[in-house]
């Protein structure tokens, strides 16, 4: 059985939606958590995602990209996970520089603080289907080549590597959950900046017309957030995990459009509405990922417990209750 009781847990990004998930399972679980967040609009960070335990939490409104301030926060923790990202492919198209400072420099700041400060934590890092690009081979894992089409899967990427080289070099405990769609509760539901399936959530809420482009025939794992939460736990308390890389994916595959027309039956009266490719998003779209959790199963005896239904009917019940709080 999960515990972290004892454990003093600092989560970056934590504001965000995986990182506010991530807090409250982590409280759940009897740690001592800080959150680190600068609240940047562009990245989805949404203060109501902690207001049930905002008096439980230590709350820093700081940036991982201010060295210094990364440097207090870590000395004493026991666990540091890193979900602090600039999140969305097409910002990282119209603005490299920022999703490089985030994306790279930042995490680069946290390993290096790590390094001369506290070495004996734990660092998990988040990564991201997308580092692979289009895929090479049928279904894709760990030990695929990575040609990511966008700067934010190439910066990921990049960290990704920069992990593991610490954790290789320094002796430091890493390792990294590379993560899919994910959707639920506290997502950024209000923009298409972030992922499309929680967008799908919005729009379903507001009886809007969900687009897909193309047929939506393109392939995609998608991933309820309290298994993901759960992956990434496991990651921190398994001497397994250390130094190596997983996907954390869900053991089914959907079409887009299969996604959507399940978005609207579960949460909504709206239509799907298939268009043409913009020309933008067809340059950086990846195709078909089909992805194995084999590695995560056997390293770490996990697996995803909720499927695209029974996630979407929990995210339904959550966001009944605070549709307001999540669309502006």
């Amino acid at each position: 059985m999960l515990s972290l009781k004892g454990h003093r847990v600092l989560i970056t990004g934590g504001l965000g939606f995986i990182g506010s998930n991530l807090a409250h399972k982590c409280l759940q679980l009897g740690a001592q958590v800080t959150i680190f967040d600068c609240l940047d609009p562009r990245s989805g960070g949404n203060l109501f995602n902690i207001h049930d335990i905002r008096g439980s939490v230590e709350l820093v409104h700081q940036d991982i990209q201010d060295f210094s301030s990364v440097c207090q926060h870590i000395c004493d923790k026991t666990i540091i996970f890193n979900c602090a990202a600039s999140t969305s492919h097409p910002f990282s198209m119209r603005e490299p520089w920022i999703d490089l400072d985030v994306n790279s420099r930042g995490v680069v700041n946290l390993l290096e603080a790590i390094r001369r400060f506290n070495r004996q934590c734990c660092f998990i890092h988040l990564g991201t289907s997308t580092q692979l690009g289009k895929l090479q081979t049928s279904i894709a894992d760990e030990k695929h080549p990575e040609f990511p089409t966008d700067i934010y899967s190439a910066n990921k990427c990049v960290s990704e590597k920069y992990v593991l080289i610490y954790a290789k070099s320094y002796g430091i405990n890493t390792s990294v959950i590379r993560l899919s769609n994910v959707f639920g509760p506290r997502a950024s539901i209000h923009s298409a900046d972030f992922t499309f399936n929680n967008y799908f959530v919005g729009l379903a809420f507001q009886n809007k017309d969900i687009t897909v482009y193309g047929q939506g025939e393109q392939i995609r794992n998608v991933i309820y957030v309290d298994d993901a939460v759960a992956a990434i736990i496991m990651a921190a308390q398994n001497a397994k995990a250390n130094g190596e890389t997983f996907f954390a994916v869900g053991d089914e595959h959907f079409s887009v459009a299969q996604i959507a027309e399940a978005t609207v039956k579960h949460i909504g009266s709206g239509r799907v509405k298939y268009i043409e490719w913009p020309k933008s998003r067809k340059a950086i779209e990846v195709g078909n990922a089909f992805i194995s959790n084999k590695k995560i199963k056997e390293y770490l005896e996990w697996k995803p417990m909720d499927t695209l239904e029974s996630g979407l009917l929990k995210t339904k019940a959550f966001y009944e209750k605070s549709l307001q709080e999540y669309l502006r």
